[in-house]
């Protein structure tokens, strides 16, 4: 297998300058002809915006200004360099937001992250992202096919079937979410089965360094990446494991939450990214992640920016078990019961997994019909802790995010 997926992971900094001088105009002006982008950009000259730094001087994009032009213009919001019938896909994500996918080579650039963690042809990908309606599970069999590794579409859960099929078709790789893995491992241990897994890509949630180091104790390197189902790959890790790499085909900018300055380099900021992808320009997306640009460039030789990796949310939205769980969510749950005062979700470790506690003020008793509306607006599952009203603290925290991260 080849060290690098292109030429363009080990290009000279000049080099991917000059490459960006070009590719920015054309991008820009795409996204001027947009609807969803008319009025932002209506006094923009793509020709002026060739680098980095030129693009500060452009609006920031967040996700709910999207949702709002989907709401009104649905449903992309004229936000889609193509027609709706045109992609290959239409997905929604919680929100609901919908994004475009293709099947074209790559399209959401995961391959370059499954190069870099040494899956290619010869392997077998067992694909434990979902597939209902949410990206994750296309986005990566996408990446597979890149490589040339063949897919099991596993998607989530029926874990006994799960080792059955890993055993069955001799999976060599794993891709999901990084606790579920050992989830698998487990049931395999429990049953007396061996399998084949050597390799692992993960994403849609912390990897911890006690779970990294116990996957590589049963013979498994595990690496990550960072993509989210608006811009498909953003980074990601290689055999190096120094930060994340920041893929070719997107721009990152670390600014200052709720702003769209840079900040100084190395500190802490809001992940907002530019996607060179012509099907679905987002210019200055913001991602609501935090994270710092690491200094130098990666031991494994790819030359692009390297950043910490995933360092918290911006706002009070947390991934929880790979899934986005949001305040305006939390709202949700309490709009549907006039019984309910408020309600605070907490995240926290149970082992190795992310476990979801949900508070609730209430006078109430049982807690069943809150677990159900807790299953359909936060789309997870989660322990009801009923409480007396007027006891959760009047601080204005609907997402209490306790897990610990070192």
């Amino acid at each position: 297998m080849p060290d690098y997926y292109d030429a363009l992971e080990n290009r000279s900094a000049d080099a991917r300058m000059a490459d960006i001088a070009k590719a920015l105009p054309l991008q820009i002006a795409r996204a001027k002809g947009l609807q969803g982008y008319r009025a932002s950009f209506a006094d923009v000259d793509p020709a002026r915006i060739t680098s980095v730094e030129a693009l500060v001087s452009l609006p920031v994009l967040r996700k709910s200004e999207i949702g709002k032009a989907q709401a009104a213009d649905g449903p992309l919001g004229g936000f889609g360099g193509l027609a709706t019938h045109e992609f290959s896909h239409i997905f929604q994500s919680p929100g609901p937001i919908y994004e475009p996918g293709g099947v074209g080579h790559d399209w959401w650039r995961m391959g370059r992250f499954l190069n870099a963690c040494g899956i290619g042809k010869g392997d077998i990908v067992q694909n434990c992202f979902g597939y209902h309606l949410t990206p994750a599970g296309m986005i990566f069999e996408n990446g597979a096919r890149a490589v040339g590794a063949a897919v099991v579409p596993a998607g989530v859960g029926q874990t006994e079937l799960q080792v059955r099929a890993a055993a069955d078709i001799g999976t060599t790789a794993y891709a999901g979410t990084p606790d579920y893995l050992k989830v698998i491992l487990d049931r395999a241990d429990a049953d007396g089965v061996k399998l084949k897994i050597t390799k692992a890509a993960v994403g849609g949630g912390a990897l911890f360094p006690s779970l990294r180091s116990e996957y590589a104790d049963r013979g498994i390197t595990c690496q990550q990446s960072y993509a989210t189902a608006d811009l498909g790959n953003i980074a990601y890790e290689s055999a190096a494991m120094e930060g994340m790499i920041v893929d070719e085909g997107v721009i990152v900018e670390i600014v200052r939450p709720g702003t769209g300055d840079p900040v100084a380099p190395g500190e802490v900021g809001e992940v907002v990214v530019t996607t060179l992808n012509p099907d679905y320009p987002l210019i200055r997306f913001a991602t609501g992640d935090l994270s710092a640009v690491l200094p130098g460039t990666s031991p494994c030789g790819r030359t692009n920016m390297r950043i910490k990796g995933w360092m918290g949310r911006a706002d009070q939205t947390a991934k929880i078990k790979g899934m986005f769980v949001r305040p305006e969510q939390v709202a949700d749950l309490v709009a549907k019961h006039a019984d309910v005062t408020k309600a605070r979700v907490i995240a926290t470790r149970d082992g190795e997994m992310d476990a979801m506690t949900v508070q609730i003020e209430t006078d109430a008793t049982d807690p069943a019909p809150y677990a159900k509306s807790v299953v359909e607006t936060l789309k997870l599952k989660a322990r009801i802790e009923i409480v007396s009203k007027g006891s959760l603290p009047n601080d204005g925290k609907v997402i209490d995010d306790q897990r610990v991260y070192d």
